[in-house]
């Protein structure tokens, strides 16, 4: 350990109190990366978990004075690498501020710290007949600060939108240590720039979140639920898109390729369909007889489209088991190998092009690659599966990767729709918004964070791809 690092290490243990800093190799290697296995990683020099805002501003003015790079941190669910460690940081784990400030029923929000979990969230406003829509897979372990920071969405998206829209106001800490705070608590409020959602989606590059207040709906009532096999993408297809110009909302509109329905069968053995080219799942949560109604409408539109099988319960045990084959698409997926997940969202009406395509890349590329995502707003996530010891199958992999974001462009779409650019996919960021909006974003991040401190490399990196993900 140098001078230098004994020094900053100190005042870091200082400040926080040694059992809030680690520095052995091997604890901080667990906090290393994210999910995303495959994207790199360097090794952090410490690994710190404040309590309190305050503990973040002394962490960044540590970071400040000594030109430290820091990488905030949530449960680590992420799938782009954006949390991944850089050698020699600091890495900042928010997990112990996890604090449901206050819950407000009369003016519908929440007041929470970054490390409260999703589900945690969830299940302390429903006893006040509440409701936090944004529901990533990994609700039940990710953290709001980590969906903030790539703005979440979730499989209710079609109906509810994505975390930015329940985004009042939030505090933030900023590179030089100031606490900012920005947003509001009313319904309505226009004053000045809307620096609260400046913040979300911006994978920690511009500030560290230490509170959000939150926008509440009311509590979703029972769901009625839907399952529909096709023979053809096509007909999958015109499902999604009579459901858009028929005025249908439903809660939840998910669709598996034939990929991920023979895994899933294989997993659960839930006696699925397994020549079905894809499955439909959807939810109407708009109550008693108008949830009905609006299943029965999605039904006729699924019978007309030539739907091999369909079948509807307002049953909330079968429709969670309905939803059982969705949500474990991705573990099923991983039963066949290591996984490169994608997150490509494309206009509602290419659907059915987007899932031939990846046909396309599979069969071109020689791997297995399953389909699943959220059709109600098009956001789809194609995973990639092969051995990752198989050098060739490696690079197959990352071609189709490749291929695959093309393809997402291509068809007017774009290269992330909830995941994030991470630093998985920094070398398509330009390829998507342009030159002029990416000098545009480099202009923000000098302004907020001039020494460039805060998750370098992430969203922008200037190395090659071929660099990047340690090919």
């Amino acid at each position: 350990m140098t001078t230098t690092t004994a020094t900053w290490l100190a005042e870091l243990t200082d400040a926080l109190g040694a059992d809030s800093v680690l520095t052995d190799p091997d604890v901080t290697a667990g906090y290393a990366r994210d999910q995303a296995m495959l994207a790199p990683a360097g090794t952090p020099a410490a690994v710190v978990f404040p309590r309190c805002t305050d503990d973040v501003v002394a962490v960044m003015r540590v970071a400040a004075r000594h030109g430290l790079p820091v990488v905030p941190r949530g449960a680590g669910s992420g799938l782009a690498g954006a949390s991944n460690a850089v050698d020699g940081g600091i890495t900042v784990v928010m997990t112990r501020m996890d604090a449901v400030l206050e819950i407000s029923p009369a003016d519908r929000l929440a007041v929470v710290q970054p490390g409260v979990v999703n589900k945690q969230l969830r299940d302390a406003v429903a006893g006040a007949g509440l409701f936090y829509p944004p529901d990533p897979s990994s609700y039940d372990w990710c953290t709001i600060g980590g969906n903030l920071s790539t703005n979440s969405g979730g499989l209710c998206c079609v109906k509810y939108g994505v975390t930015t829209d329940y985004v009042l106001g939030l505090e933030v800490v900023l590179a030089d240590g100031r606490v900012l705070r920005t947003g509001r608590r009313t319904v309505k409020g226009v004053t000045g720039y809307d620096l609260a959602r400046l913040f979300v989606g911006s994978e920690g590059t511009l500030g560290i979140i230490t509170e959000a207040t939150l926008a509440l709906r009311p509590a979703p009532k029972k769901p009625v639920t839907l399952a529909a096999t096709f023979a053809t993408t096509a007909q999958t297809g015109q499902v999604v898109e009579r459901v858009v110009t028929s005025g249908l909302v439903p809660s939840l509109l998910e669709v598996m390729d034939n990929t991920c329905i023979r895994a899933v069968d294989d997993l659960l053995k839930a006696d699925l369909d397994r020549d079905a080219r894809a499955l439909l799942v959807a939810q109407s949560d708009a109550g008693g007889e108008a949830a009905a109604q609006e299943i029965a409408a999605l039904e006729e539109l699924c019978r007309e489209a030539g739907a091999e099988f369909v079948h509807s319960t307002d049953d909330p045990a079968e429709g969670d088991l309905l939803l059982a084959a969705r949500r474990m698409a991705l573990p099923a997926l991983e039963q066949l190998g290591s996984t490169l997940i994608d997150d490509v969202a494309v206009p509602r009406s290419r659907i059915a092009q987007f899932l031939d395509g990846c046909d396309t890349v599979a069969a071109a590329r020689a791997l297995t690659i399953g389909v699943v995502g959220h059709a109600g707003d098009g956001n789809m996530h194609p995973t990639i599966c092969f051995d990752p010891v198989d050098a060739d199958q490696r690079e197959r992999a990352f071609a189709a990767f490749d291929d695959i974001l093309e393809l997402g462009l291509a068809l007017g779409g774009t290269i992330t729709g909830e995941h994030g650019v991470g630093v998985i996919k920094v070398d398509w960021l330009e390829r998507e918004i342009g030159p002029v909006a990416l000098d545009v974003h480099r202009s923000i991040k000098s302004a907020l964070d001039p020494a460039g401190l805060l998750n370098p490399g992430t969203v922008f990196r200037a190395a090659h791809r071929d660099a990047t993900l340690g090919r």
